[in-house]
């Protein structure tokens, strides 16, 4: 029976998301979206898990991106092969701002938001986080991301986040996630690790 997911009004990467967890349920499920973006994303994600993919569009500016698993074998992916190639050793994450990217701040602000629910999403989180300079202020009361982080340290993602910098902001008291840190430690955990990503 064809499931239904209404992801009208949902910005990236939630329709995303929310197909991912109804395909895992559900051999065959509509998403319901209403931007070209998100159509993309789905039709992409739904090529990459082997499912044959159908679009059609209604009025109002709604699409329903159909899904099916196991209607087309899945195609070879760079991706697969990079990470099979991939050095041994930790995958750590670094975060030296609260944004992602340069340009406009207040995009910035919404990409990580954006990535960090993503990134809790992933079947492969990473091993080790590191937070330095005004990243530290992710991991502070109040931050948007801390749900989703506490989340990634629930699932064992070792948290660090530099001393000096919380000093720095004064927000020592504000750590709401994760545990303080020093330079020995963030430089340590950066050099033993097979890969390193920053955002």
């Amino acid at each position: 029976m064809l499931h239904i997911v209404d992801a009208k009004g949902l910005a990236c990467p939630q329709p995303v998301i929310m197909a991912k967890k109804a395909l895992d349920e559900h051999g065959e499920i509509a998403v319901l979206v209403d931007n070209k973006v998100s159509v993309e994303n789905l039709t992409r994600f739904g090529a990459s898990r082997g499912c044959a993919v159908e679009v059609e569009e209604f009025e109002g500016g709604v699409t329903e991106v159909r899904l099916l698993m196991g209607g087309q074998a899945p195609s070879v992916r760079k991706e697969s092969n990079v990470a099979a190639k991939a050095p041994a050793g930790p995958l750590v994450f670094v975060f030296s701002q609260d944004r992602m990217g340069r340009g406009d701040d207040e995009l910035g602000s919404l990409l990580i938001k954006s990535f960090f629910h993503a990134l809790g999403e992933l079947d492969n989180v990473p091993d080790t986080m590191v937070f330095y300079n005004s990243g530290v202020k992710l991991a502070a009361a109040g931050s948007e991301v801390l749900e989703d982080l506490k989340k990634l340290e629930e699932q064992g993602v070792d948290i660090l986040v530099c001393g000096t910098c919380l000093n720095y902001f004064n927000i020592v008291e504000g750590l709401a996630a994760g545990r303080v840190s020093n330079m020995y430690d963030i430089a340590g955990a950066m050099a033993g690790a097979g890969r390193t990503v920053m955002p």
